[in-house]
C-alpha cells in the first residue's frame, strides 16, 4: 500500500513538473504596457503596474521578450521591466537565467496567439495584415495613408478648380451685366439728346443745351408762347 502511494505520488509529480517549468512568478518592475506581441509596436492590451505579480509563460531567444499572465490576461512585456528571484535576489529576465529560473524558450504567432487570447479586440480583425509583422504593417498602413491623403488632394483639387471656374461664371454674367446697363443707359443718352430742346445750335453742337435758350418750350396753340 505505501509503495503504491509513493508511485502515485511520483507519477504526481512527473505530471505537474512540465506545469511548475513551464512558468516563473515575476515582478513589473514600471507602470509597463502589455502588448499583443514581442514589440513596441504591436497593440497594447492592458497597463501592469509597477510593482505587480505576473506569470512567465516563456520567452524568445532572439530578442528579450516574455508572454505573460497578468490578471487572467496574457500578453509579451520587455525582460528590461521584468524581474524575478533569482538565489535570493531580484535580477531582470534575460536569457541566461530563463534555464535557472524554469523559464522555456518559446516562438511567436500571430494566428495562433491572437487566436487563442484576442478574438475579442478590434484588431484582431486585421490580424492576417499583423501576420507580416508590424513593420509591414505599419509599412502597409502608411502606404494606404499615402494613398488616401492623394485621392484627398486630388479631390480638393478638384473642388478648387471648380470653385474658381465658378467663380469665373459668376464674374462673366456680373460683366455681361454690366454691359447690358451700359447699353441702356447709351439707348436713354440717345433718346434724351433727340428731344426738341437738344435740336440745332450749340446744344446740338455740344450734346447739352444751350445755357442762354430758355428751358421752356412751346407748343403750337399754346397761349403762353404768344409773347
Amino acid at each position: 500500500m505505501k509503495n503504491l502511494i509513493v508511485k502515485i505520488a511520483a507519477a504526481a509529480l512527473l505530471v505537474l513538473a512540465p506545469a511548475i517549468a513551464h512558468a516563473a512568478e515575476g515582478y513589473s518592475t514600471a507602470n509597463v504596457n502589455m502588448r499583443a506581441g514581442p514589440s513596441t509596436r504591436y497593440p497594447a492590451v492592458a497597463v501592469i503596474p509597477a510593482g505587480s505579480s505576473v506569470e512567465i509563460r516563456g520567452c524568445l531567444s532572439n530578442v528579450n521578450w516574455c508572454d505573460v499572465e497578468f490578471y487572467g490576461g496574457r500578453g509579451w512585456v520587455s525582460g528590461q521591466y521584468v524581474q524575478a528571484v533569482y538565489q535570493q535576489r531580484r535580477v531582470y529576465v534575460g536569457p541566461e537565467y530563463y534555464r535557472p529560473l524554469g523559464i522555456p524558450m518559446v516562438t511567436f504567432s500571430v494566428g495562433n496567439y491572437w487566436d487563442r487570447y484576442y478574438r475579442h479586440r478590434d484588431f484582431y480583425r486585421e490580424r492576417d495584415r499583423w501576420s507580416r509583422g508590424p513593420d509591414y504593417y505599419y509599412r502597409d498602413r502608411d502606404y494606404s495613408d499615402r494613398d488616401y491623403r492623394r485621392r484627398e488632394y486630388r479631390d480638393r483639387d478638384y473642388q478648387a478648380r471648380e470653385y474658381r471656374d465658378r467663380d469665373r461664371r459668376d464674374d462673366d454674367r456680373r460683366e455681361e451685366r454690366r454691359r447690358e446697363v451700359r447699353r441702356d443707359d447709351d439707348n436713354r443718352s440717345s433718346n434724351f439728346r433727340d428731344l426738341p430742346q437738344f435740336r440745332g445750335g450749340k446744344a446740338d453742337t455740344y450734346n447739352r443745351p444751350d445755357p442762354r435758350a430758355s428751358p421752356f418750350v412751346c407748343r403750337p396753340g399754346d397761349p403762353s408762347c404768344d409773347n
